[in-house]
């Protein structure tokens, strides 16, 4: 791809539909036919390998990297994180569209953008470049231990909760000591899916802690 070329990187708005462009959300579309072609039965293996696959090829690494593709554990996120940085300097050539269809932005722009949320949960303070606390972030991610997890999931939560407007128990469930106590009494698999600190997932244990605090 030439240098200065521009990618849409957003995996749900597809800015100038009509205008010819590198559109990164074309990754998973092979996905889906792949999936189709088996009736969508036992997905889970197929959906391991395309990504493991894609995750070898400098597109599929960064779409993996920024999108809102499940599932967002820690050690899947620092598989991801990885590929990326490993494509570094080439995805550095070109531009992106992300947010507006107006703004061009480099790859660091895009990765701040993106992925703040990993570097704020697991290399909170800031001060390095982007590149390095995405790195930081990543290493921390692939050795993380369940206590490790939860103190990077304490630290993004009071983000997530800025997101999430209808909660019926608000202040119950923005209780630190609250969320310490319902983290530590999830199972192995519910708290591997939350173990990334990925906002999605969390929004989603916020609205199941809201629902179970109204029954009862």
């Amino acid at each position: 791809m030439p240098p200065g070329e521009v990618v849409v990187a957003n995996d749900a708005i597809d800015f100038n539909r009509e205008r010819p462009a590198w559109r990164l959300h074309r990754v998973p579309h092979v996905l889906s036919g792949l999936s189709e072609a088996l009736d969508w039965q036992d997905t889970y293996p197929l959906r391991d390998a395309y990504e493991a696959f894609c995750r070898e090829t400098v597109w599929g690494a960064l779409h993996f990297a920024i999108g809102r593709t499940s599932p967002h554990d820690a050690e899947r996120m620092s598989l991801r994180f990885q590929a990326l940085l490993h494509f570094w300097e080439p995805l550095e050539s070109v531009r992106y569209l992300f947010s507006s269809p107006s703004a061009a932005l480099t790859l660091r722009e895009l990765v701040e953008k993106s992925c703040s949320w990993a570097m704020d949960a697991w290399c909170p303070g800031g001060g390095d470049s982007v590149r390095e606390r995405l790195e930081t972030a990543a290493e921390r991610m692939s050795r993380a231990t369940r206590e490790d997890s939860k103190e990077a999931i304490l630290r993004q939560l009071p983000r997530v909760l800025t997101l999430v407007r209808d909660l019926k128990h608000r202040e119950a469930v923005a209780d630190p000591s609250f969320q310490r106590q319902r983290l530590s009494t999830l199972d192995s698999a519910a708290f591997a899916r939350v173990s990334g600190a990925h906002p999605g997932t969390l929004i989603e244990k916020l609205y199941d802690w809201d629902h179970e605090l109204g029954t009862h």
